[in-house]
Order: structure tokens, then C-alpha cells, then sequence
């Protein structure tokens, strides 16, 4: 799915919602692009979608079992709240994303890992392809820069049962 408004709007489109409540409620596989915010509640019970969009409003990733949100933008409070799997990459570029984040079930980590680092640029990349997006473009020309903004939100059981899953075909 791919969503950006009329290229002759002269949207800010990061600047504006785009989408609105509870969208990719119970998504289960697939991927989403959004060039510009969504409403509360961004990919609530989320299994399986891959999605970018440019902000969240409150409880973003709220239950969320699997996937990936990339998200470009601003979040709400809330964020993270009962996520029990997947991955969120977040654009903190304020550095006041953990005032936000429910990490009630979720840790925030910066990024590190090479996996990671490439699994967020390909979804980016992919998102300027198919929105034109003005924010992705900004962050991938400044990549080495923007990259140090980001940080990972990882579900601490989910991270355990990856990290044994990954000792186990290591033996």
C-alpha cells in the first residue's frame, strides 16, 4: 500500500495526517508507505506488515506481535505499549523519543548492528521510491549523520527468544 497526497496539494506532508486512527489494525503481512503522519493507534495488533510513515500519534505499535514500523516523524505518547514482537526504528531526532515510549514490555537501544542498520535504509529507501518522500530523501542524503538519530525499539521477550533462536543454529 502506498499512500502520499496529491503532488499538487502543496502539503508539507510530514507536517500533516495523512491517514487516520487505527490504521494497520491487525495487519499480517505486506508493506505500507506513508509520506506524511497517521492518527493514534498506528499499527496496533500489527503481525506481520512492513510500514513506513512520517509520525504516529498516541499508542503507535500498541500490542504489535511482528513486523517492522519505520517510523520518520514524531510519536505520540504511549508508544510501544504492550509490544510483544516485531521491531520499531524510530527517528528520534530531538532525542525525546524515551519520554514517549512504554517500555513496559520494550526496550529502546540505539543502533548498532549492521542488520538492523541495513534492514532500516532498505525500508527508507523504499519509501522514497514509492512516496517521494522529502523526509527520507533528507535523512538518506545525510545517512551518515541521520543514522546516529535513530534507535530501535525491540520487545525484551521477543529479543530473547531471537538471541536463543540464534545461539541454537550457531550449534
Amino acid at each position: 500500500m502506498i499512500v502520499y497526497p496529491p503532488r499538487q496539494s502543496g502539503l508539507a506532508a510530514e507536517d500533516n495526517i495523512l491517514v487516520g486512527n487505527v490504521v494497520l489494525y491487525g495487519g499480517i503481512a505486506g508493506e505500507a508507505y506513508f509520506r506524511g503522519v497517521a492518527g493514534e493507534r498506528f499499527a496496533v495488533r500489527n503481525s506481520g506488515v512492513t510500514a513506513v510513515v512520517e509520525g504516529v500519534g498516541d499508542h503507535g505499535c500498541e500490542y504489535m506481535t511482528g513486523g517492522c514500523v519505520v517510523v520518520l516523524g514524531p510519536t505520540g505518547r504511549n508508544f510501544a505499549a504492550g509490544m510483544s514482537g516485531g521491531i520499531a526504528y524510530v527517528w528520534d531526532k530531538d532525542a525525546s523519543f524515551a519520554r514517549r515510549c512504554n517500555t513496559g514490555m520494550a526496550d529502546v537501544f540505539p543502533l548498532k548492528e549492521a542488520k538492523d542498520i541495513a534492514e532500516l535504509k532498505a525500508g527508507i529507501e523504499a519509501h522514497f521510491k514509492y512516496t517521494r518522500s522529502l523526509v527520507a530523501r533528507r535523512i538518506l542524503d545525510h545517512w551518515e549523520a541521520e543514522i546516529n538519530r535513530f534507535v530501535k525499539v525491540y520487545p525484551r521477550d521477543y529479543r530473547r527468544v531471537m538471541e536463543e533462536n540464534q545461539k541454537t543454529v550457531q550449534a
